[in-house]
């Protein structure tokens, strides 16, 4: 599988999902948020037998490659929105899973994120957010720290549990935004800090429907950060 392939398969099916969430069709939906969220997620989430995006980097990162330095994104992030530019590639998943984790608990599913303090341990993270505003100094400290086995431990327990969530929501949860209280209870529990660059976060999410939430972070958001590694790996063409 090629890198082109990997992305042109992924916009495709991901703009039907997006014209999905436009109408009514409950079993459509999810149907096809399953499927996107599956080709953004390791295939062992999924069930699925081909590798994903996912996957190539996983098994270069838990290689030895989990300091290799690459874009934090494919495109330039406003140094408003983010401590640095450059991370460790560890660093993304663990972005993209905090995120994941906090967003599809607490905001999708009114719930207890599965992130604690044994988790924080487990994994030898600095932080319990998501690390949006680390300067440079600060993220290649926090990715020398990181056990990856329990990484992907973390991350494979985040998606499958999110696709269970998807599975139960109902076409008026999808449609409908949820209540602030909940969006505050993400910076109350250490998911975001009070740095702007990490904060602005809630008054995103808090302006979203559970749909909205579906495309940003559960599937759109891994296409953000992944390419950023996929396109530096020496290992794929």
């Amino acid at each position: 599988m090629t890198r082109n392939k990997l992305y042109s398969s992924f916009n495709g099916k991901y703009e039907e999902l997006k014209q999905a969430l436009k109408g009514n069709e409950l079993e459509i939906i999810k149907e096809l948020t399953l499927e996107v969220h599956a080709m953004v997620h390791p295939a062992e989430i999924s069930g699925r037998r081909e590798k994903t995006i996912a996957d190539y980097i996983l098994d270069y990162m838990l290689s030895g490659n989990q300091n290799v330095l690459v874009p934090r994104e494919n495109y330039d992030t406003d140094p408003h929105y983010a401590g640095t530019k450059t991370v460790p590639m560890c660093w993304q998943f663990w972005h993209i899973y905090r995120i994941e984790d906090l967003v599809s608990n607490i905001l999708m599913a009114d719930q207890e994120q599965i992130f604690n303090k044994g988790w924080q341990e487990k994994i030898g993270a600095s932080i319990t957010d998501t690390g949006n505003a680390l300067e440079f100094d600060e993220v290649v400290e926090f990715g020398k720290k990181i056990h990856v086995d329990a990484l992907r431990d973390y991350m494979l327990i985040v998606g499958k549990n999110t696709r269970s969530i998807i599975k139960n929501l109902t076409l008026e949860q999808i449609q409908s935004m949820v209540p602030e209280e909940w969006v505050m209870r993400i910076l109350e529990s250490g998911g975001v800090t009070t740095d702007f660059r990490s904060v602005w976060l809630l008054v995103f999410w808090g302006r979203l429907t559970r749909g909205g939430m579906i495309l940003t972070p559960m599937t759109n958001h891994h296409m953000m950060h992944l390419p950023a590694c996929l396109n530096n790996l020496p290992i794929l063409e």
